[in-house]
């Protein structure tokens, strides 16, 4: 049920809202019916966030582009922290909108906790994972074994491969840090343009990264629309693969002869080189990589093929949550990735107690747009968006793409050297 409130309300805590005389409420469960007529007094239960519009569609519409405009100002113009700047435009949303101000802050809270609940563990988890695999130079044997295979022609389409299968474990920022000295290393031994390894490399971590679960956003998406985790991972491997390789490899060799780039900076001078005293194999890198998206697939199949209640059937959906998945894979990587490789017990409690620092700052992003979600719901701006995207000749894909990297450019340009 989700309540609309144009006039006054006042949410209770403990599950119904109170509606006050000349306060008009739209209730939505399996259809559509009308509270206007209730008598002052009357309680109504709650199980979606309130939604306070005290001002017009196309007020609420002007106020969500200024708070996108004043967003992008303070990332872009200012330098303002991300985090910081996407909370206030949070709170500027909650208050021209006219919602209580009490209600303001609860609503973001509750975004936050929302977006993260399901988030956390698994971001952790994939951290850990992330980190066993840099250091044991599974990462290194997965490329060269690649690259043995396809030739020094086909260059591109390896780098692209791997960046693919390794970015469905690890975060796009960790995969360029730790494929990049490897593309360095290739193109200055075959004398291969870097930009044609560079391009298929941030193709295939970043199609990973955006689409393919257990990434957070992709997570966020599923949690949100209440999807299926495995046709998810299928649907987006089946999408993503050309994705990669038309925006890697066939893009790549298009831009190489109209723009020469030259090979420096900080991942030139890196090795790439893993501590591991013997780096593990090309198959148990590879299973130790895709373990956790192999879960998830069991348990999908699981539940399309067996009976609800079956014995089988409930333990492969419990191994098959993203949670579950990810510390199997983990544990399973302190073994591969970690003693298999020669590395103690210390060494592997060390990588996994100070690999969680580079991630503070995401959580902190992904709950931060977690709230600002909340509250434009809160306020009915999300309300209003979404009627007015309904009014507009344009694909709700294409919407949605827009806006999203309309807050996404900003959010990086501080980052920019």
């Amino acid at each position: 049920m989700q309540l609309l409130f144009t006039n006054s309300g006042v949410p209770d805590i403990g599950g119904t809202t109170k509606l006050h005389s000349g306060c008009a409420a739209t209730a939505l469960e399996d259809g559509k019916f009308s509270a206007r007529d209730l008598p002052s007094g009357s309680r109504l239960p709650i199980v979606a966030p309130l939604m306070l519009a005290v001002l017009p569609p196309n007020g609420l519409l002007a106020l969500a582009a200024t708070a996108i405009v004043g967003l992008v100002v303070l990332i872009a113009r200012f330098k303002c922290n991300a985090v910081v700047a996407i909370v206030i435009a949070a709170l500027g949303v909650g208050l021209g909108s006219g919602m209580p101000l009490g209600d303001i802050v609860t609503s973001f809270e509750g975004g936050v906790a929302k977006t993260l609940g399901g988030l956390v563990m698994i971001i952790g988890l994939g951290t850990i994972l992330g980190k066993l695999l840099s250091e044991s130079g599974a990462a290194e044997v997965i490329a060269m074994t690649m690259v043995r295979w396809l030739g020094p022609a086909r260059l591109d389409y390896a780098i692209m491969i791997v960046a693919f299968v390794i970015g469905i474990s690890i975060f796009f920022n960790v995969g360029i840090v730790l494929l990049g000295p490897i593309a360095f290393m290739l193109a200055r031994q075959t004398g291969t343009p870097i930009l044609r390894l560079a391009l298929p490399l941030a193709a295939g971590l970043s199609v990973a990264h955006g689409l393919i679960p257990p990434h957070p956003g992709p997570l966020a998406a599923i949690a949100l629309i209440q999807a299926d985790t495995g046709k998810t991972i299928l649907y987006s491997i089946l999408v993503g693969a050309p994705t990669a390789l038309i925006t890697g490899p066939l893009l790549a060799r298009w831009v190489v002869p109209r723009v020469p780039v030259e090979m420096g900076g900080l991942l030139a001078e890196l090795s790439g080189r893993s501590t591991a005293p013997r780096p593990p194999g090309f198959g148990v890198s590879v299973f130790t990589m895709l373990l956790p998206v192999l879960l998830m697939l069991i348990g999908t199949a699981a539940k399309v093929a067996l009976p609800a209640g079956n014995g089988v059937r409930l333990w492969a959906e419990f191994i098959g949550a993203p949670t579950v998945a990810m510390l199997v894979a983990v544990l399973v990587s302190f073994y591969t990735f970690g003693v298999a490789c020669g590395f103690t017990r210390t060494q592997i409690l060390k990588f996994s107690d100070t690999c969680f620092a580079p991630v503070a700052g995401l959580l902190l992003l992904i709950g931060a747009g977690g709230g600002f979600s909340m509250v434009l719901n809160s306020s009915g701006v999300g309300a209003a968006i979404g009627a007015w995207g309904k009014t507009l000749p344009i694909s709700p894909l294409l919407l949605g793409w827009c806006i999203a990297g309309l807050l996404r450019t900003p959010s990086a340009a501080p980052q920019s050297p």
